[in-house]
């Protein structure tokens, strides 16, 4: 029998299998484990769907419009949770909310792990986990207060960070795959007396994904890369792919039990990138946590580097068959805890297709979004999660309120005019919204920027403005009106700088 709870003078219905009854907690009531359903009474609402890595798309859509989801199998593969895809019904992860008509919002997010799961349509509000055994944070009001009061449970439950990166400048958007020490010892003389607080080297350093030694191409090794480094002022930082094999790999090739796999025995493939299927590791075998623990001593202790960039770390909740019989996300969490006790406290760690709560009090930052590419879309793809900046700029937007957990980190931005298709526009809205996060990363080699684009990075990257949230998309930096709305609307996408 439905169960009627009163939030904020609003009257719900909410069928719970659990047996604990409600707990009154600041700003709403936490619901005990197992599966919730709320006769939620807003019709045709808005539906804020969240995604469940950092690339899976989010915001919000009505009821009455087709799911927000990712449509090509092979990319919902590398960017969201294939399981409980549904191309019929609203859904998403970990946590979920309705908007009524009168402005005020209904939340429902899972308090802990065991993959939880949402779904909505114009009657009832529904969550389940995988595997039950954390319970619900229900509330209903302004929209910025339940999410803030839904931040608060998490941190109480699961930590939070305070950490802050500073000014980051990464090599990816120049160089991509084609970085050399060569170019590197050119950036970082160019780069010493410039704003940047970290220097963080991206793919294409290593042997192969897997096999995380220097490729010829770092003929000097990676501990004389870090001290130039260092000696540069700025804080070495390290891109790391560490849950994740190329099948052509010497680790996939050689160690075979390494691999996570299906019940019928097969590796479980992760994701597409590379040109190939990439496999899954499995977090609990002795072996792979014995690996991943000497790759980190190396890469911290050894070589040097205090800033670690964590990418597709979302194949570490793959479904699977594991070792230890772990559920997928407790084992995500378990790798995560056991990389940050081997890096240390005070090295800054950022998940990179990172899952939210089982990241949560062990990173320190967080990727809202796909790749900010330097271009606003792209004229052959309506994947919401593809490497393009209005992608990268709408679920960033739409992940602000984590910032009391984890800094949100939006990815890049841009002052270059050299192989750069953005608009001043674009690029402004992009520098507004890294400002809003806290959060400044820019991938221009000081060689490519004109003077007057030099200029304007510095002064930049030197600014702390004040900023004031004045509703969804409406914010004030030092006071300056800044409103995301035309940049979300897709039919603005390509504003006249």
């Amino acid at each position: 029998m439905p169960l009627l709870v009163d939030l904020a003078d609003r009257v719900l219905a909410v069928e719970l299998t659990g047996s604990e009854p409600p707990e009154s907690v600041p700003g709403g009531l936490v619901l005990p484990p197992g599966r919730v359903a709320i006769l939620h009474g807003l019709g045709d609402a808005l539906f804020y769907r969240h995604g469940q890595n950092s690339w899976s798309p989010c915001g919000w859509r009505r009821l009455s419009d087709d799911p927000l989801r990712i449509a090509d199998p092979d990319r919902r593969l590398t960017a969201d949770d294939t399981t409980w895809d549904d191309p019929a019904r609203h859904h998403s992860s970990a946590v979920a909310a309705l908007q009524g008509a009168d402005g005020q919002v209904l939340l429902l997010g899972s308090l802990g792990l065991g993959t939880p799961r949402l779904s909505a349509d114009q009657d009832t509000l529904a969550g389940w986990c995988e595997v039950d055994g954390a319970p619900w944070f229900l509330a209903y009001g302004p929209e910025q207060d339940v999410f803030t009061q839904y931040a608060e449970q998490l941190a109480a439950r699961l930590g939070s960070s305070d950490r802050r990166a500073g000014n980051v400048w990464c090599t990816w958007y120049a160089y991509y795959e084609g970085i050399t020490e060569q170019l590197l010892n050119k950036d970082i003389a160019a780069l010493a007396d410039l704003p940047f607080d970290v220097l963080q080297v991206d793919d294409g350093w290593q042997q192969a994904v897997g096999d995380w030694q220097p490729n010829d191409k770092f003929p000097s090794g990676m501990r004389a890369l870090t001290e130039r480094i260092t000696g540069a002022g700025m804080r070495p930082g390290l891109w790391l792919a560490p849950f994740i094999v190329l099948p052509t790999s010497s680790i996939a090739r050689e160690r075979p039990e390494f691999v996570l796999r299906d019940a019928a025995g097969d590796p479980v493939v992760a994701g597409h990138n590379w040109g190939t299927g990439y496999w899954a590791l499995d977090l609990t075998h002795p072996g792979v946590q014995a690996h991943l623990a000497e790759l980190i001593h190396r890469v911290v202790h050894e070589w040097g580097f205090r800033y670690l960039k964590l990418d597709f770390i979302n194949a570490g909740a793959m479904p699977g068959v594991r070792a230890s019989g772990a559920h997928r996300e407790q084992a995500y969490r378990d790798a995560l805890a056991m990389i940050r006790k081997v890096a240390g406290p005070d090295v800054y760690l950022l998940a990179s297709g990172g899952l939210l709560l089982p990241s949560l009090g062990l990173v320190d930052g967080m990727r809202s979004g796909p790749d900010v590419a330097p271009l606003w879309t792209n004229y052959a793809s309506e994947d919401p999660s593809d490497a393009m900046a209005y992608n990268a700029l709408v679920n960033t937007v739409h992940r602000l309120w984590q910032a009391p957990l984890v800094e949100v980190d939006p990815d890049v931005v841009y002052f270059r005019s050299r192989l750069n298709l953005l608009t001043d526009t674009q690029m402004g809205w992009l520098q507004d919204l890294a400002a809003i996060c806290g959060f400044k990363a820019v991938s221009d080699p000081p060689s490519w920027l004109t003077p007057e684009e030099l200029e304007r990075m510095v002064t930049y990257l030197s600014q702390r403005p004040e900023i004031v949230r004045n509703g969804r998309y409406r914010f004030g930096i030092d006071g300056r009106p800044v409103d995301f709305t035309a940049a979300l609307n897709r039919g603005q996408q390509y504003p006249i700088s």
